[in-house]
C-alpha cells in the first residue's frame, strides 16, 4: 500500500481543516517546500497536495506554494483543487506534477474527465468526496444526489490512474478511516482506490490491508494525525508493507 502525506494549501500555508471547513483551519507550516522536504526525510515517497483556495474558487490559487513543493523534493506529487479544464491539467503536468486530481468537474462533466484520462493516461486521478456515501462538490460546499459508487463506475476503462475516496464526515477528525466506504469503492471498480479522511493511526492502515478476499486498497492519505504526531512515520510505513 502506498502512503500519501497530505499538504493542504490555504493562502500559501500548509493547513489542516475540520470536515472541509475553511473557517476551522490550523496552520502547521508557512513554508510548503519545507513541509514537503520533511515528509521526504521521514521516508515517504509520495505527496498529496490540495489547493484549498482553488477548490472553492474553481481555479488554481496557490501556484507559488505548489511550485515550491515541486522544487523541494523529487517525490511524485498528485495535485487537486481548482483544476477543471485541459489547460489547467497540461499546465501542471508540464510543471512537474505526477498526476492531477479532478473532483468537481468529474461530477459536472464526466465526459471531459474521460477525455483527459485517455489523452494523459496514468496522469489523471478522480477525487470522490462523499457525505454518507453521497458525492459532494465545490470544495465540499454542495452535496449532490449522486452515489459515490455510481460515480466511480463512470470512469472504468478510460485510463484513470486512481480514485481518491474521502469521507468528509471524518476528515480532520482522527476518528478512524472509513474502511467500509473505501472497500465498497475498491470492490466496485478496477481503478486503484486511495483512502482519505479520518486516518488516526497505523491500525487504520492495517485495517485497510486486512480486507480478506476483497480487492486491495491501493493507498491511504495521512493528514492531521501525522501532523499532530499521533502516527509514527516508521510504524505507518511498516504497516503499509
Amino acid at each position: 500500500m502506498e502512503l500519501y502525506p497530505a499538504i493542504d494549501l490555504k493562502d500559501g500555508a500548509c493547513v489542516r481543516l475540520i470536515r472541509g471547513d475553511m473557517a476551522q483551519a490550523t496552520t502547521f507550516n508557512t513554508e510548503p517546500g519545507d513541509q514537503a522536504a520533511r515528509f521526504a526525510q521521514m521516508g515517504f515517497s509520495n505527496l498529496h497536495v490540495v489547493d484549498l483556495n482553488g477548490a472553492f474558487d474553481g481555479q488554481s490559487r496557490n501556484v507559488e506554494a505548489v511550485r515550491s513543493i515541486l522544487k523541494a523534493t523529487p517525490c511524485p506529487v498528485q495535485l487537486g483543487g481548482g483544476i477543471r479544464d485541459m489547460a489547467g491539467i497540461e499546465h501542471w503536468l508540464a510543471a512537474g506534477v505526477a498526476r492531477v486530481i479532478l473532483g468537481t468537474v468529474a461530477v459536472r462533466n464526466p465526459d471531459f474527465v474521460r477525455e483527459a484520462a485517455r489523452k494523459h493516461e496514468g496522469k489523471v486521478a478522480v477525487g470522490i468526496d462523499a457525505i454518507d456515501g453521497m458525492v459532494a462538490v465545490e470544495g465540499w460546499a454542495e452535496t449532490t444526489d449522486l452515489d459515490a459508487v455510481e460515480l466511480a463506475r463512470m470512469f472504468e476503462d478510460c485510463g484513470i490512474a486512481a480514485i481518491i475516496a474521502t469521507d468528509i464526515g471524518r476528515d480532520g477528525m482522527k476518528t478512524g478511516v472509513n474502511v467500509d466506504f473505501t472497500g465498497r469503492l475498491a470492490d466496485a471498480v478496477s481503478i486503484p482506490i486511495i483512502a482519505s479522511g479520518g486516518l488516526a493511526n497505523a491500525q487504520d492502515i492495517r485495517a485497510l490491508r486486512a480486507r480478506d478476499g476483497a480487492r486491495p486498497v491501493h493507498g491511504a492519505i495521512l493528514g492531521r494525525a501525522l501532523y499532530d504526531g499521533d502516527i509514527d512515520p516508521a510504524e505507518a510505513l511498516a504497516a503499509a508493507q
